[in-house]
Parts: C-alpha cells; structure tokens; sequence
C-alpha cells in the first residue's frame, strides 16, 4: 500500500505526536514551526484521512500486576477463511491478548499475553487458548526482557 502524500511538516507534526500524543496544539505548533490554527487543521486532517488513527496511554504493566509477557505461536488444524476469522474473533474477546498477527508460513498466529505470573498464565493457556476451536498447537516462549519496545512506525526526516 503507497504511503500517503505527507509533507515535511505532516511528518513533523507525526513524528511529535508519535513521541508524546499528549502534547498540547500549541506546543505542537511551536515545535513545526506553524501558528495554532493551521496546525490542528493538518492534525484533524491526518485523523480524517486515517493517518492518525487514535491516541492512547502507555501503561507499565509491571505496575498494573501483569508481571509476566509470553508470545505464543499458533498453529490451526484448517486455514480455511471462515476457520482464521472464528479464532481472531475468539482472540479479540480475550484480554489478555495484547496483540494477534496472522502470519505466511508453517505458523498461523502470533500473540502477545500479559498474566500476572505463570501460574495465572498456564490457566489462561489450559482455558482459553489451547481449547479454542480449530487450534492444532500453541508454542509458548516467556519474555525474559524488553530491549526496545518503540510503538508506531519510523518517520523519516524531510526536514
């Protein structure tokens, strides 16, 4: 898919809010180098476009008592279409699952799962993943530590 036709100053104005969604428009103004008005003009027409498609909080999951991360490797009995979407749909009713991506090879899924400890996560496995329709394998491996954890997509410098 092409990118969209963004100018430096949409790529500045991403780039800051990629950084810190929280900033207020006129800080964001002021860093591109835009007065007030014309900057949430370009902000609202990113959003409007899809560019921009939400805002959120990042969360410490240590903090929140998710104490352990797990990514899980998924294998389904049939990859017929019907039998993909039935298990992102179970997917997208469990919590737990911070993240499920279709992938081209020998596995189907990747998921990524927060749990309290381990033994909250074998529950969560025996319960909700490995019993789940159409589910041939599960393939777990702990998170022992995060190096890099950038959200979003590089943007390049036109600057």
């Amino acid at each position: 898919m092409a990118a969209p036709l963004l100018d430096s100053i949409d790529l500045q104005i991403l780039a800051a809010l990629q950084r810190d969604g929280r900033m207020t428009n006129v800080d964001l103004a002021a860093e591109v180098g835009l007065t007030a008005p014309p900057c949430l003009r370009r902000v609202r027409a990113l959003e409007q476009r899809g560019v921009i498609r939400g805002y959120h909080a990042a969360l410490d999951p240590i903090v929140l008592g998710y104490g352990i991360s797990v990514f899980a490797l998924v294998s389904l009995r049939s990859q017929a279409e019907s039998d993909l979407r039935a298990f992102e749909e179970h997917v997208a009713t469990l919590p737990n699952v911070r993240e499920c991506h279709m992938l081209n090879g020998e596995i189907d899924f990747i998921l990524k799962i927060v749990a309290e400890d381990l033994q909250a996560f074998q529950s969560f496995l025996t319960s909700s993943l490995t019993t789940a329709p159409n589910v041939a394998s599960v393939k777990t491996s702990l998170t022992i530590r995060t190096s890099k954890d950038d959200p979003g997509v590089p943007i390049p410098d036109r600057g």
